[in-house]
């Protein structure tokens, strides 16, 4: 069979772990990405309570699904940012504390380091036993202390954003090592607001970290196409830093000329925007490349739809995007096809 398709449930926290199983079963999907905010996995939970991690499971199971990893976006934005006011509303209160930005990132980099531990814990309860020792995924951010610089006014040197690479890899070693001790890998979603953006900021931040082989990318096409990044690239370029993809959607070139590139401080589905997030099928992304490169690559995991859509009514959209990605996905050959000729 070609890849499993997974839903990200990050968008769909509102609703309570059984009712968002039965609706990705309802709409098609295979299995789960879970969010580690609302009900759908408690880390506390899951390294504090013997039958959490079971119980999880068999929901799972009772609708048909698999589950191959866990987020950590919103605990992880906060172990390398200029941490502020609206932290608050990311990270747990046991995370925020009494919001000292340094201590906020340093509860933050020890939650990060418990999703991991979670997360394997969560695979050696699995009814499946092939992912007992399997490797393992946590999907997530790493933030950026330099990303407000982007702009290099005032004028900016190479030399102070490089304090914000050796920051994070002063952040993120660590934490890599743990999930060394654990076998479980951890996913960056290359992003603006992180540490990666782009191809070149991925491999400065590999670079940084020494190619920590726990370090690599949650593949996601819609934070790269409207940046004017090759986002087709970046498959062949990190191929084997690739631990976990996301299908999501996005078109630029569709505003009024009011807003640019860098949103222009207005809320997402204002027509004045020069881009926005579309559910697939219905932007820029060609997905066709996309499938290619990942074969071409070697790349096995799922294939989780982010949806996120603000035109669209999200139950129609995730069903849609569920059955455009089982449509557009095929397995790679296994034959040469020109190798019927010699007989």
């Amino acid at each position: 069979m070609a890849r499993y398709v997974t839903l990200f449930t990050g968008q769909w926290a509102d609703l309570p772990f059984e009712t968002i199983c039965a609706k990705a079963r309802l709409f098609g999907y295979d299995g789960l990405e879970l969010a580690t905010w609302g009900d759908h996995f408690d880390v506390v939970k899951a390294l504090n309570d013997s039958d959490y991690c079971k119980q999880r499971w068999e929901i799972l199971s009772a609708h048909g699904l698999k589950c191959f990893a866990i987020s950590a976006h919103l605990v992880g934005q906060a172990v390398c940012d200029l941490v502020d006011e609206r932290h608050k509303a990311i990270v747990p209160p046991e995370v925020w504390g009494d919001g000292d930005p340094e201590g906020v990132r340093q509860r933050a980099a020890q939650r990060v380091i418990d999703t991991a531990r979670a997360m394997r814990k969560f695979m050696q309860a699995s009814p499946d036993k092939g992912q007992h020792d399997a490797t393992a995924v946590v999907t997530g951010f790493t933030g950026s202390s330099i990303w407000h610089s982007i702009y290099a006014f005032p004028p900016t040197d190479q030399a102070y954003w490089q304090k914000g690479f050796d920051d994070f890899a002063r952040r993120f070693t660590p934490i890599m090592d743990e999930f060394e001790k654990v076998n479980v890998n951890f996913a960056l979603e290359v992003h603006p607001t992180e540490i990666a953006f782009d191809i070149a900021s991925a491999q400065r931040a590999l670079e940084a970290i020494k190619h920590h082989k726990r370090f690599g990318f949650n593949y996601d096409p819609s934070h790269l196409g409207y940046q004017g990044v090759d986002y087709v690239k970046f498959i062949r370029t990190f191929g084997d830093r690739i631990y976990h993809a996301h299908m999501k959607d996005v078109w630029w070139g569709h505003g009024n000329g009011d807003v640019g590139v860098f949103g222009g401080h207005t809320s997402f589905a204002d027509p004045r925007r020069y881009w926005d997030f579309r559910s697939l099928g219905h932007g820029d992304i060609n997905f066709e490349e996309i499938i290619v490169a990942l074969n071409d690559v070697g790349y096995q995991g799922p294939l989780s739809v982010e949806w996120e859509d603000s035109r669209m009514d999200r139950e129609h959209g995730a069903k849609e995007a569920c059955e455009f990605v089982k449509k557009i996905d095929f397995k790679p050959s296994a034959i040469a096809f020109d190798a019927q000729f010699d007989r």
